[in-house]
């Protein structure tokens, strides 16, 4: 998977005509149900997903960020109700010769004002119907982690609990 990592001081970026032809979201809930912000993700004409995050309110310092396999996002079960990474047949991380998962996104870092903007772009997180699609029968999550991911540890890269949620809609 390669992946493209763009870090904004603010606003997000303008495609232009290259805009999504498609779009889903994911409005993220903190364990205390309250709205942290959302997450966008764009189909682009060149197959690539454009992923734009745009949080507050959170803890500063880095975070691993992940896509999940199950579109539920439960704050009573600590979001363990949103599964697993997608993994695609693939083990955990960047650094591991069968990763990554198609989830497995680059760790966010989180300034000392709580706020959190960030883009990617990834080629295996599609929204059309197939392979690792972000729309398979059961959904997908956008979950934000407690502490980084190590990109190596499996199944999940010891990112610690799950302190936000979104189902991608």
């Amino acid at each position: 998977m390669r992946l493209l990592t763009l870090v904004l001081a603010a606003g997000a970026l303008s495609l232009g005509s290259a805009q999504a032809q498609d779009q889903a979201t994911a409005s993220m809930i903190d364990g205390d149900e309250a709205s942290v912000g959302r997450v966008t993700f764009n189909a682009t004409p060149s197959g690539v997903t454009h992923i734009v995050v745009e949080m507050t309110d959170l803890p500063p310092g880095p975070h691993g960020f992940h896509v999940h396999e199950t579109g539920e996002c439960d704050p009573a079960d600590e979001f363990k109700s949103a599964g697993g990474h997608l993994a695609g047949g693939k083990a955990h991380g960047i650094e591991d010769p069968e990763g990554p998962h198609p989830g497995d996104l680059p760790n966010v870092n989180v300034g000392q004002d709580g706020i959190l903007k960030v883009e990617f772009f990834a080629e295996d997180l599609p929204l059309e119907e197939g392979e690792n699609s972000l729309r398979d029968q059961d959904g997908s999550a956008v979950v934000l982690h407690a502490e980084a991911d190590d990109y190596r540890s499996q199944p999940s890269g010891e990112a610690g609990d799950r302190i936000a949620c979104g189902v991608i809609e």
